[in-house]
């Protein structure tokens, strides 16, 4: 952040990549659009956390351990820090050419290499360096000199997939990516200029593009993009740009428009004649599709975490851990039995959770999911992870059949909106089974939740880890459930 009106490095960072995006983050900080909602705020809290743990990779250093707009203070702080010969200062705060940055780890270069120079390494929760790191490094180092430091090295300090738990020594791994930076920074400053002169002026006019999911998504875009008519072109599945230009080059506007020998892939094709008819189009391969479906039956959803940092044996950075799940069986006599389990805590919970999705699953002759491979990487995840199970699970995975590709390859509804995601196709197919009414109601936000449980609750009342814990309930037991409804409702079609 930054003073209000000027430039900080994430100000920078979103001019370079929309004008529009800026003009609206610096003229309209208070829009709804820029609350930080749970997901971006775990992805903060990702960041912090190995921000902290990179600095303990660099002895020696003064932290400026401040309020973040404690502006002044952090300057004057990072100047103390660098004149009474800091080896590395970490937050080191810096103000020129009208850019208020915070570098997350200055290094003093002590040897023969580079004496009297400094290195800026930037701390990343990700697993590689990322196109969009460079102009970051870049902008600091641009201020820290122009702030007159001698910064002569910018690397990125990122997260290694290959480090595993316990040892966390491998943690990170430093990229030096000077070239790259040096390269960038013969054009930044006239890129700052341009977006300091912009801001004083009224909004840009920018069309909508490539940009506005590149690097990051802007959240701005609904504000940009047009208002398009139901069923346009853009809807149908997959389709690319390149067909999506050459549809537009024709005159076609909407699904509508388009004529029975258009150009278009089987699936797109069924979309149309869907879209065009107004009701569900049901291919006759369906009956023979759900052969696969052999009864007795269990129907299963998996919720899974992904920690920056691994904490369990074996585990390695953003690893999908399975911490719940909910499963829905099928007895001989017709009925249905609801199965569910949620980790209580932080300590490693997978043996537990294989136990109860062994029992839970086990009598079943198929287990439906929707899109498959999840769940059965969630199902051997478990298998490596808690060796007498191994056999068992491993034998659980063969035994799921995915819902998905039957219905993406045999059945399309116009309210799809060109998406086979199982919160798009439920809630047409199968109108009681909806989403909208739950606190947790995508895969991101529970993913989010489950974190805070499972490894903040203890900063939580016990009334709000129950409330959460019966959220992140509902949510996973819709999913299995709506499995239920949706073969049926397959079933229903196949024989028509």
């Amino acid at each position: 952040m930054s003073p209000s009106g000027a430039l900080s490095k994430t100000r920078a960072m979103a001019g370079l990549q929309c004008h529009k995006q800026l003009w609206w983050r610096v003229h309209d900080p208070g829009s709804p659009e820029l609350v930080v909602d749970p997901v971006l705020q775990a992805v903060f809290d990702r960041g912090h956390q190995v921000g902290a743990l990179a600095r303990e990779r660099v002895p020696g250093g003064v932290l400026i351990d401040l309020p973040y707009d404690a502006y002044e203070a952090r300057l004057a702080a990072t100047r103390r820090a660098i004149e009474q010969g800091a080896p590395a200062v970490f937050e080191a705060a810096f103000r020129e050419d009208g850019v208020f940055v915070s570098v997350d780890i200055l290094e003093r270069d002590l040897g023969a290499r580079a004496p009297g120079g400094f290195g800026i390494v930037e701390a990343k929760a990700t697993t590689s360096v990322k196109e969009q790191h460079v102009p970051d490094v870049a902008i600091q180092a641009h201020v820290a000199r122009r702030a007159g430091l001698a910064v002569r090295r910018m690397e990125i300090m990122h997260l290694n997939r290959a480090c595993t738990f316990p040892d966390l020594r491998d943690l990170f791994v430093r990229v030096d990516v000077t070239a790259l930076a040096e390269a960038r920074l013969r054009t930044l400053p006239r890129e700052l200029d341009a977006q300091r002169a912009m801001l004083a002026g009224p909004l840009p006019s920018v069309p909508t593009g490539p940009h506005c999911s590149h690097p990051y998504e802007c959240p701005f875009t609904e504000r940009c993009r047009p208002a398009l008519p139901p069923h346009h072109l853009s809807t149908l599945y997959r389709i690319r740009q390149r067909a999506l230009d050459a549809l537009d080059e024709q005159g076609y506007r909407t699904i509508f428009d388009l004529p029975p020998d258009a150009n278009l892939a089987a699936t797109q094709d069924r979309q149309r004649r869907a879209v065009q008819s107004g009701r569900v189009v049901v291919e006759r391969g369906l009956a023979r599709a759900l052969g696969a479906c052999v009864r007795p039956m269990a129907f299963l959803d998996f919720e899974t975490l992904g920690l920056a940092v691994p904490v369990w044996n074996g585990c390695h950075p953003y690893d999908p851990l399975p911490v719940q799940f909910s499963a829905h069986l099928e007895d001989a006599a017709g009925g249905l039995a609801h199965h569910a389990w949620l980790a209580e805590g932080p300590d490693d919970s997978r043996a537990a959770l294989g136990e109860r999705l062994l029992a839970a699953c086990e009598p079943a002759r198929t287990i439906a999911a929707y899109h498959a491979p999840f769940e059965r990487a969630c199902i051997l995840h478990l298998a490596a992870a808690v060796p007498p199970l191994r056999g068992r699970l491993e034998a659980l995975a063969t035994r799921l059949v995915d819902l998905l590709p039957i219905v993406r390859d045999h059945v399309y509804h116009p309210d799809f909106g060109g998406s086979f995601a199982l919160k798009s196709v439920l809630p047409a197919l199968v109108p009681e089974c909806r989403y909208d009414d739950l606190a947790i109601g995508d895969g991101a936000l529970a993913s989010a939740a489950l974190e805070r449980l499972l490894f903040r609750g203890a900063l939580m009342g016990t009334a709000e880890r129950a409330e959460l814990r019966d959220q992140l309930s509902r949510y996973c037991a819709l999913d299995s459930f709506g499995l239920v409804k949706l073969l049926k409702r397959l079933e229903e079609f196949a024989q028509t």
